[in-house]
């Protein structure tokens, strides 16, 4: 066991087999994609290697995800439950997480005595969108105006979000609601292609405004400035 996560593992309360169930959620959705196991090891190289490890109760032997199929599991952050028994893994999947093809392992629905195929729905609308967008970077530039910008670079997706800015800011002159809301959006879609780009998720900015909460707006700025 590696010293440098030996006091992580140490808090899982691995069952009579040495394993824990952990469950993969899309960061991008919030959709809960598959439950699978670890072993400290396959949890040891999952935090090493920031993708989801796993090991198989039926091979008797550590998987990652998407080793033969591409569909690899990229963490993003790696939480234990208030007992130590369940982990929970935020990822960006690549590709569908069923091995069947579907985006989520959880597509059978209850549906009074029996069960339909219908996946629970994902997250927000900005974490749908940004699935999208996502989706959207492998596209034919031709055929999609995200992967159109994505493809012209930084600069082209700044250059946009400046102007669609000044468009808000004009929008907000005007006595209708109705052209506010709409170049709000505009300037909503296109910060979601720029921190695409960055390859950051919305996630981060609402956390970092939740770290905000309660401060003041003056000593926030302050505390910026001497940093």
């Amino acid at each position: 066991m590696d010293s440098q996560y030996e006091q992580l593992l140490t808090a899982v309360h691995w069952n009579e087999q040495g394993l824990v169930p952990a469950i993969a959620q899309d960061a991008r959705t919030g959709q809960v994609l598959m439950l699978a196991w670890m072993n400290p090891e396959a949890l040891r190289l999952t935090l090493a290697e920031r993708r989801g490890v796993y090991w198989s109760r039926s091979r008797q032997g550590l998987w990652r995800k998407g080793e033969s199929s591409g569909h690899v599991q990229h963490l993003q952050s790696l939480h234990l439950d208030c007992d130590g028994d369940t982990i929970l893994l935020r990822v960006v999947q690549e590709g569908p997480a069923c091995h069947t093809g579907a985006d989520t392992c959880f597509f059978h629905m209850a549906r009074e005595h029996d069960w339909e195929d219908v996946a629970p729905p994902g997250g927000s609308v900005l974490d749908e969108l940004q699935a999208v967008i996502h989706q959207r970077r492998q596209a034919d530039p031709a055929q999609s105006y995200v992967a159109k910008l994505l493809q012209g670079g930084r600069d082209r997706i700044l250059k946009k979000v400046g102007e669609e800015a000044t468009e808000f800011v004009l929008a907000c002159k005007n006595p209708e609601a109705k052209p506010v809301v709409a170049e709000a959006a505009d300037l909503l879609f296109h910060l979601l292609v720029a921190l695409e780009e960055r390859d950051l998720h919305i996630d981060e900015v609402l956390g970092e405004l939740q770290r905000r909460e309660g401060l003041s707006g003056l000593v926030e700025k302050a505390s910026r400035k001497s940093a």
